[in-house]
């Protein structure tokens, strides 16, 4: 079959690949929030927050709410969590389409969220950081989380590279001064836990 002819006798573009098109690539980002809340939901995280209320923000971090609403304390840290996965895609992938890169950003968010959520991650959060309590996310929270990443990394696609700096540093410094705990301590504990660090953060 010969390809298609516009009017004037010239070659017409056919459309591209399904692979190119950002709507095939948000379709499977969307996809992947899904399948990250039904496997959190296999592994028997609760929907909600068992107190049977909604919040668009927790504000007390040693609280039975915390991790378990729209939004907390550790918001920040996902919204990082953004800037450094574009910053990764960005290098790696450069000639993909962006909403391509946000798919590979969202399967590595689930992934951890997933993981944080396994029983393993929350033994280790309970011994090695101050979150005694911690139970695991609530699928809302979780969800929410990769949500708040999305909104990180169209943030870094459309920012310059200083401000998205700029604003990581204001939310690491931030949450260090109001709840002792941001992503960089987060990751030290779990990986390197610190016992004066530990009895500096329990002492808030």
């Amino acid at each position: 079959m010969s390809a298609p002819r516009e009017a004037g006798g010239g070659l017409t573009a056919g459309p591209p690949p399904l692979w190119q098109r950002p709507a095939f690539w948000l379709t499977a980002s969307l996809a992947v929030l899904l399948l990250q809340a039904l496997i959190e939901g296999a592994m028997g995280r609760t929907l909600i927050c068992t107190c049977g209320t909604i919040k668009l923000f927790e504000p007390v971090v040693m609280s039975p709410g915390n991790s378990q609403h729209i939004a907390d304390w550790y918001t920040p840290s996902h919204i990082i969590h953004g800037f450094l996965f574009y910053g990764l895609t960005h290098l790696l992938m450069r000639r993909r389409p962006l909403s391509a890169r946000l798919f590979v950003a969202l399967l590595i968010e689930a992934a951890w969220e997933i993981a944080e959520n396994s029983p393993a991650v929350i033994d280790r959060y309970r011994a090695a950081t101050i979150s005694l309590d911690y139970l695991g996310d609530s699928i809302l929270n979780s969800t929410m989380d990769s949500v708040f990443m999305a909104v990180g990394f169209f943030a870094a696609a459309r920012l310059p590279v200083w401000l998205t700096i700029a604003i990581a540093i204001f939310f690491e410094l931030l949450t260090g001064f109001l709840i002792r705990d941001n992503l960089t301590l987060n990751v030290l504990m779990l990986v390197w836990p610190l016992d004066a660090v530990k009895a500096w953060q329990g002492a808030l």
